[in-house]
């Protein structure tokens, strides 16, 4: 029997949260610089299974029994950015059903280990951080060649109205109670786009003067579970029709924020939550009467990787880390990146490859580079590049030919700028948000 007084429930699923039974609204008081403005964090990690995706989960299996698609020992497939997953990989459990979930390596390799922990038959995929629909290639592009098969059902968190339809039956309605009506202003980070959408029509249909703000990574971020404005033009659940605005933070500041956000506020949050707490930062004027409620999708023990690479001191001195191997190759990398002699975006890169004919440095493993890349691009993978003999044969011979310098995500790209500057290259610079930014924009590449 079910009693949320006495906390007792038949079982795990009794826990799920609705209006009689909300997760916490806490006030932040140290981190914020408002005088004036109340803020409070929605703590969505207490779901049953760690996340806000724990209601999209359950509202998508509940439609697609009640329509009758799914049935007894039924096979799931479904993209993810992890939580997602994991929330369905438990409900599947519970209901008899298994769960294929194609994913993005670049996912954490926590939520990657949890999904196999929780029994999910987890494909990885080389795929950006957060697969885009539409995509030729990928995380959804796998899951929908096993949903068109007779024996698998695609839940298609991206597209089914089941996924904003959870947030207004549930967080909207837990919003409004909690605040007892006197929310000014809701903030959600943007994934698929279910959360912000369902909970801001459920608010702005009780007070249609309710500010809605969607907080967005940039391109070729590291924030797993959110997608950049470029990529939400694919999804759609993204309807800016519906937000009063949209406001962009860089990985920098949210991984910065975090780290205050766990030390100062002792609140467990993830990087997506102070993604989207910086964004209200920048878009909130410090007025009286104003209280904003930011969602707080899921807290930060599923991001221990993401924290090494984004944060100073946390590794032990000595220790080594695939992402900390070589800390003064980190900090001339880290010299390297944004400096505008050294670095392009990709839409000025792509110019550039059109314009000048480049030599184009790939220095990716080859099974990446096989799968898409520049047309006319050279692969030397990093590791190989101090083959001197190899990287004579194939570089220009001209040291002021222009080279531009690409890998996935525009990270080892910066490795391959200062080999090449150590070689005495003269016009080389790396490609921002790399492969992965460059098949976002729709340019051309080429495969094996």
């Amino acid at each position: 029997m079910t009693d949320h007084a006495r906390r007792v429930y038949d079982s795990i699923l009794g826990l799920r949260c609705d209006v009689e039974n909300p997760t916490p609204l806490v006030r932040l008081n140290r981190v914020t610089p408002f005088q004036h403005t109340e803020v409070y964090a929605k703590l969505e990690w207490y779901n049953p299974f760690g996340a806000v995706k724990d209601r999209v989960a359950a509202n998508l299996l509940e439609d697609a029994e009640a329509r009758h698609i799914v049935g007894p020992n039924q096979k799931l497939v479904e993209p993810t950015s992890g939580n997602t997953g994991m929330a369905l990989a438990m409900m599947a459990n519970a209901r008899g059903y298994s769960l294929t979930t194609p994913l993005s390596s670049q996912i954490p390799l926590e939520k990657r280990t949890m999904l196999r922990f929780f029994g999910a038959d987890v494909i990885e995929l080389q795929d950006t951080l957060c697969p885009a629909p539409g995509a030729p290639e990928g995380a959804i592009a796998r899951a929908m060649e096993l949903g068109a098969r007779p024996d698998f059902h695609m839940l298609n968190q991206y597209v089914n109205e089941a996924n904003p339809d959870a947030h207004y039956k549930t967080t909207g309605p837990e919003i409004w109670r909690q605040t007892e009506g006197k929310v000014t202003h809701f903030a959600a980070g943007l994934g698929t786009c279910g959360t912000i959408t369902g909970t801001g029509r459920f608010l702005k249909d009780q007070r249609p003067e309710i500010q809605v703000l969607g907080i967005h990574p940039q391109d070729g971020h590291d924030i797993p579970g959110v997608r950049s404005l470029r990529q939400l033009q694919q999804t759609q659940l993204f309807r800016p029709e519906g937000y009063d605005k949209l406001v962009e933070v860089s990985d920098e500041t949210a991984y910065g924020l975090c780290l205050r956000i766990n030390r100062e506020e002792s609140i467990t949050a993830g990087p997506s939550s102070a993604m989207a707490l910086a964004g209200i930062f920048e878009a909130v004027p410090d007025e009286p009467g104003n209280v904003v409620v930011v969602i707080f999708p899921d807290n930060a023990f599923k991001y221990a990787s993401s924290f090494v690479k984004h944060l100073p001191g946390m590794v032990a001195p000595g220790a080594s880390t695939a992402t900390a191997a070589s800390p003064l190759l980190d900090r001339m990398r880290e010299n390297v990146r944004g400096n505008p002699e050294l670095t392009v975006g990709v839409d000025e890169a792509h110019t550039r490859w059109q314009r000048d004919k480049p030599f184009v440095l790939d220095v990716r493993p080859a099974e990446q580079y096989d799968e898409a890349h520049v047309p006319g691009a050279y692969n030397i993978p990093l590791s190989e590049l101090g083959d001197d003999t190899e990287a004579v044969k194939i570089l220009p011979s001209d040291l002021d030919a222009p080279i531009l310098s690409i890998c996935q995500r525009g990270n080892a790209s910066l490795s391959g700028v200062l080999f090449l500057k150590s070689l005495g290259y003269r016009n080389v610079r790396s490609v921002d948000g790399g492969t992965l930014a460059w098949r976002d924009r729709g340019f051309v590449t080429d495969s094996k």
